[in-house]
């Protein structure tokens, strides 16, 4: 991999993992919330709808699902090195390609939103 694909792929793993390290915290703590029957005001559908319908929570909810899933598809190469699966470029490949197929369609169904 050239060193300016590799700097991308790093960014991507860095924001990723950043974003996912100060959200999911507290994105599991409101769904443990819901899930004891305590919603939270202004968590209900028709807000969360409201709010995922604007393109600013478009934008937001696209911005957190891609960079999660390029961090993700970085961890899993990595783990795939770690288990002794030494045909990187293959896995790289896979990983990614997953990883640029869900941005895709999280694009798509934002879109339909």
């Amino acid at each position: 991999m050239s060193i300016a694909r590799k700097s991308v792929v790093w960014g991507l793993f860095a924001a990723g993992g950043t974003l996912s390290a100060f959200l999911f915290p507290a994105v599991i703590a409101l769904f443990l919330l819901v899930a004891l029957g305590r919603v939270p005001p202004g968590l209900e559908f028709a807000n969360l709808q409201a709010f995922a319908g604007h393109w600013v929570g478009k934008s937001a909810l696209f911005l957190v699902i891609f960079l999660s899933l390029w961090h993700a598809a970085h961890r899993l190469r990595v783990v795939f090195h770690d288990f002794g699966v030494r045909r990187d470029k293959a896995v790289a490949n896979a990983v990614y390609l997953v990883a640029a197929i869900g941005t895709v369609m999280t694009a798509f169904y934002l879109y339909r939103i």
